[in-house]
């Protein structure tokens, strides 16, 4: 369990790091640049999206590998991730699979317990 929760919230957080790129550069753009009414316009909450643009991949990153020797902080982080990816971004064609690797491998990172090492967390 552990080496999925790894191997899926180093996954997650590339691909999050790619949204991450292009969430933050769209805010700056309208920002430098301004609103195009019904083409480009300003999201709800920048600072919102900016600062989930680096906090959520950096946590799954940081959350998968960590995974395999402390499962259980690995699994709060990827949890922390996959939410904070959530409200930024919402749920489309473009976050579904971050959230849901991260989201997967945070579930892993809290179960994984004695079956992979003699001293659980819990």
């Amino acid at each position: 369990m552990r080496n999925a929760a790894m191997i899926l919230g180093v996954i997650a957080g590339m691909i999050g790091m790619m949204v991450g790129f292009v969430g933050y550069g769209f805010v700056e753009l309208i920002d430098q640049f301004g609103e195009i009414d019904g083409i480009a316009e300003q999201v709800d909450n920048p600072e919102l999206v900016q600062s989930a643009s680096i906090l959520a991949p950096l946590l799954a990153i940081a959350g998968g590998a960590m995974a395999h020797a402390r499962a259980l902080i690995g699994g709060i982080m990827l949890l922390l991730s996959a939410a904070g990816m959530y409200f930024a971004f919402g749920f489309g064609v473009f976050t579904m699979f971050p959230i849901a690797f991260a989201g997967v491998a945070g579930v892993l990172g809290l179960a994984a317990g004695k079956p992979d090492e003699p001293k659980a967390h819990f």
